[in-house]
């Protein structure tokens, strides 16, 4: 399927591959081949304008304006718009915080000429260069100081090696986020630079971060944020170096020196010891040495072929289970103890009836994999009704492990899986109703809230938690949930919580204490550190999460929109500094601070931040969890500081629909040039 990939805004059909699944490709950039910087984004749907027309009149009067105008600004930055509509022409210019007047002057004068080459006729282009960036549109994308659509992302082909991978990408992360809230904190330039020992192999991590310095402080470092916390797991983990390009923010790590002067930032650390037993270099190159290659990702547009294959299977799939006798037992046991699906079925007439075929007005929300309705069957049980769009991005294997895991698991705290229906291309799942929803719906409404009196807080969270000790380590079968959340969290009418969505639950060995995965799944905001950044999951995993949901529940503050501090830029380090100086008073729910008892609060607390420890093994298990919650006698040990914390800054954040990028630049159908060794990402989506 041949695309625009030049386009930034309005662009309809592109957004085709966020409707369906999509698979990643990756392949190599010949050297030969490969091109330098500058990148560019070509806005090919807004429309061509005509050589010496006034709209070219104004692009150019704008290219001898913005070099100086740039040049001579203490940031480095200008903006302008020239012209009347329907000609008018608005253009924005960047230049790095390192560089100085006249090679800011230049870097914007050639911008402005290679966009009129790689971009002719065309109203809108952004290029990305060292070191300037510059766009211009026939839209007034000035007005937005925040919106940052549009991205180049790179990194670096070669790989830390295995044995010193983990601690590299602690490492560079926790550079990354430090340079980045730096640069938010410079009120002038909004710009910043950093460095970090690291090992004999790599002695130093170098970045750098900078926003436009129109934005605010709190929009610098929320903009920063999303895009570290959005492409790093995805794109840089193992990686020794990576850059994101974006208009409004980006940000760049590197082994190698590669910006001007001194490091604004320089972080400290003990050495950590060199790597034993390392793979022996390849072709004669040693792993000493920076160079930098880079690797291009592409999508592949086969979702036509996904969701035919999965219809297909699911036709096949439910024919051949309605054929069989129903057991005569609840569920029955295929040899290997596991549950199969055959008496769950249901008729689709039934779920209709049940639901009024779906009306609107038994819509109880809608997420990631599709809308829940509410039902009532004919013997008057109520029912909540899941049903995954044809588009959903739950694919076959994810809906057969929430059927098996959730048929086979039963404790009060687990909601209840009723039956499932798999016809006319229908994939339904059915399970207890429970009146009250879900947390979030409650606990983040400021008005629903009031009604979270201590007493069904405090109840919540220790369901939760039973919850998870059953999963983790009292049931036949060892589970880790690895999306635990408020909207996963359902309560029955007198708020008894039932963990719910098994989805992306992962089925373990008694004797096994962790997984990895390249596919990371879940929801920012709620992942452990080693897991978002290095698929790495296991039972501490879940602890990390519930560790989010027990601080929320105290705080009745959202973890992924909370950014309204100027010395944080999540509410769990923003708990941890109230913490360590004796003020986390003020960040209690106001409703609760009068109501419920401090020292009760203050323990939750406590064992809050003991779940969110950077490290697994520092995290409790889940029986420990529930010894602190129903004990008063039990001494709690402090804990550490939360320095590397994920989040989303969207309300609806599933990994599965926003960690990937809509639209992959493809070098066969777009005009994109590339450094040697390296290769782009682009991130396309309508204005």
């Amino acid at each position: 399927m041949a695309m625009a990939m030049h386009c930034h805004h309005a662009l309809s059909y592109c957004l085709v591959a966020s409707t369906a699944t999509v698979l990643l490709s990756f392949f190599h950039v010949p050297l030969a081949t490969a091109q330098p910087l500058p990148w560019q984004l070509c806005n090919d749907t807004a429309g061509n304008y005509t050589e010496n027309s006034a709209y070219q009149t104004n692009i150019r009067s704008l290219a001898t304006a913005l070099p100086e105008n740039a040049s001579s600004s203490p940031a480095h930055f200008a903006t302008g718009a020239a012209g009347t509509p329907p000609d008018v022409v608005y253009a924005l210019a960047l230049c790095r915080g390192d560089t100085n007047a006249s090679s800011c002057a230049s870097c914007v004068a050639t911008a402005f000429q290679n966009a009129q080459q790689l971009c002719a006729l065309q109203k809108g282009a952004t290029m990305y260069g060292d070191p300037c960036i510059l766009r211009y549109a026939d839209w007034n994308f000035l007005a937005n100081t925040t919106d940052n659509r549009g991205l180049y992302v790179a990194w670096s082909y070669d790989n830390v090696s295995s044995a010193a991978a983990s601690a590299f990408d602690a490492a560079s992360g926790r550079l990354v986020n430090a340079t980045a809230d730096y640069a938010a904190t410079d009120s002038v330039r909004r710009f910043g630079t950093g460095e970090e020992e690291f090992d004999e192999t790599y002695p130093k991590i170098y970045s750098l971060a900078q926003c436009t310095p129109d934005m605010t402080a709190t929009d610098c470092r929320t903009c920063l944020g999303k895009i570290i916390r959005r492409i790093t797991p995805t794109y840089f983990t193992g990686k020794h170096g990576g850059r994101v390009f974006g208009v409004r923010c980006n940000f760049r790590f590197e082994t190698s020196s590669f910006f001007s002067g001194r490091p604004l930032l320089q972080l400290s650390g003990p050495p950590v010891p060199p790597p034993v037993n390392m793979t022996p270099p390849v072709n004669g190159q040693g792993t000493t040495g920076h160079r930098t290659g880079w690797v291009l990702a592409i999508a592949l547009p086969l979702a036509a072929a996904i969701l035919a294959l999965t219809v297909t299977w699911f036709c096949f799939w439910s024919r051949k289970t309605q054929a069989r006798q129903p057991s005569a037992t609840p569920y029955s046991t295929n040899p290997d103890g596991i549950n199969s699906i055959d008496s769950l079925l249901l008729d689709l007439s039934t779920l209709r009836a049940a639901t009024d075929n779906f009306a609107g007005s038994n819509k109880l929300g809608e997420g990631g994999f599709g809308a829940v309705y509410k039902g009532v069957l004919s013997e008057g049980q109520e029912i909540a009704v899941k049903r995954l769009s044809l588009g959903s991005r739950q694919g076959v294997e994810e809906l057969k492990t929430e059927l098996v895991l959730v048929a086979k698991l039963q404790h009060k705290n687990l909601v209840r899986l009723i039956g499932v229906c798999l016809e006319e291309h229908e994939k339904l799942i059915v399970y207890e109703y429970m009146p009250n929803r879900s947390l979030d719906t409650i606990l983040f409404d400021s008005q629903k809230s009031k009604e979270m009196d201590w007493g069904k807080r405090f109840k919540i969270i220790k369901g939760v938690a039973r919850g998870l000790q059953y999963l983790h380590e009292e049931s036949q079968l060892k589970i880790v949930h690895r999306d635990l959340k408020p909207s996963n969290v359902l309560l029955d009418f007198d708020y008894n919580p039932k963990i719910s969505d098994f989805g992306l639950a992962k089925l373990f060995d008694w004797d096994q204490s962790q997984g990895v995965t390249s596919h990371i799944a879940g929801t920012y905001g709620y992942m452990a550190p080693e897991y978002a950044m290095r698929g790495k999951y296991s039972v501490k995993s879940d602890v990390y999460s519930l560790g989010v949901l027990i601080i929320e529940i105290v705080t009745g503050k959202k973890n992924s929109s909370f950014a309204d501090s100027e010395q944080s830029v999540d509410l769990l380090n923003l708990v941890w500094e109230h913490w360590t100086t004796g003020t986390i008073e003020e960040l209690l729910d106001p409703f609760l601070s009068r109501r419920a008892p401090q020292d009760q609060m203050l323990k939750l607390v406590n064992v809050g931040l003991m779940c969110v420890q950077d490290r697994p093994e520092d995290r409790p298990m889940m029986s420990s969890v529930n010894v602190m919650l129903s004990s008063d006698t039990v001494s709690l040990q402090a804990p550490s500081r939360p320095t590397f914390c994920i989040q989303e800054v969207e309300d609806v954040a599933d990994v599965y629909s926003d960690a990937y990028p809509r639209v992959f630049q493809s070098t066969r159908n777009s005009k994109a040039t590339m450094s040697p060794n390296e290769a782009s990402l682009t991130e396309l989506e309508p204005r």
